[in-house]
């Protein structure tokens, strides 16, 4: 599950976009609402040098394991990642639609422990016992959100925004017990939990010069109506190279806490972020 956390970490590193965010994705250089299209479409692919920091449980029943990670010990533990932003308006109706897939491995020896039984190994691993786990944990997660303009002037843009963001998380878990009182145990062990969780938030945009601009993003949700709680906040400043493309760096966190039938990802992903901005 720690395994599942790296997994974001990394798919940001992996040169990809970021969570519901849309980061860094600057509008059209602020052309006022009579010349401003009726239809705009931007896609943003970027990179998220995110660390990690959380609690989480590899699979239902095992013990929760404090995971802190700094950026490239996430990306010692990538085996792929990928990640899209989309971000669309039509007049004053917008639509933001975020994608992440992370794959990784990650090894783990938990010490002694107490009296546990881990699922098919067909017995109670006694307590003192040592447990190794090697764990590969590939995580989705799709954010879209749907929103109104509020605000549409040359000199500021505020969008309020409200969607889900749904999860998937599946962990392939190798787990080898050692004790005397058993022996050595290996057993491979696969599990997969998701949910959804409904998310409201805000977008602006701030023009300072006719290619400078600041951006910043946030939501929160979860509401206990799948984590008890989670929330992103994003902040970019973007420059216009020409009409189609645009760059942006800036800074993400992106924080979930889910406990539930035994599985818990109670983590916060953060880090600056790096993008390109493609506009049609």
């Amino acid at each position: 599950m720690r395994k599942c956390a790296v997994a974001a970490v990394l798919v940001l590193s992996a040169a990809q976009a970021a969570y519901a965010a849309d980061p860094g994705q600057p509008e059209e250089a602020a052309p006022t609402a009579a010349e401003r299209p009726r239809w705009a479409l931007q896609i943003t692919p970027y990179m998220w040098a995110a660390g990690l920091d959380g609690n989480i449980s590899p699979f239902r029943r095992a013990p929760t394991i404090h995971v802190e990670k700094s950026f490239s010990d996430v990306v010692d533990d990538l085996n792929f990642g990928g990640f899209v932003n989309v971000w669309g308006r039509y007049d004053r109706f917008v639509f933001s639609g975020d994608i992440m897939y992370v794959d990784t491995t990650d090894s783990h020896g938990t010490g002694p422990l107490s009296a546990m039984q881990l699922p098919g190994l067909g017995v109670a691993i006694p307590p003192g016992a040592n447990v190794d786990a090697e764990v590969d944990t590939k995580q989705f997660t799709a954010t879209l959100q749907g929103g109104y303009r509020l605000l549409d002037t040359p000199q500021f843009t505020l969008d309020a925004l409200a969607g889900a963001r749904f999860w998937h998380i599946s962990n392939d878990v190798t787990v080898t017990a050692s004790h005397p009182a058993i022996g050595s145990r290996t057993v491979s062990h696969g599990e997969s939990f998701g949910w959804v969780d409904p998310v409201i938030g805000a977008r602006v945009f701030l023009p300072l010069t006719e290619k400078l601009s600041l951006q910043a993003q946030a939501d929160i949700g979860g509401f206990g109506a799948g984590s008890d709680l989670t929330w992103s906040a994003l902040a970019t400043v973007n420059y216009v190279f020409n009409e189609h493309l645009s760059g942006s760096i800036g800074y993400k966190v992106l924080d979930v806490d889910y406990d539930n039938g035994g599985h818990v990802y109670d983590t916060q992903l953060s880090g600056p972020v790096m993008g390109m901005t493609w506009r049609f």
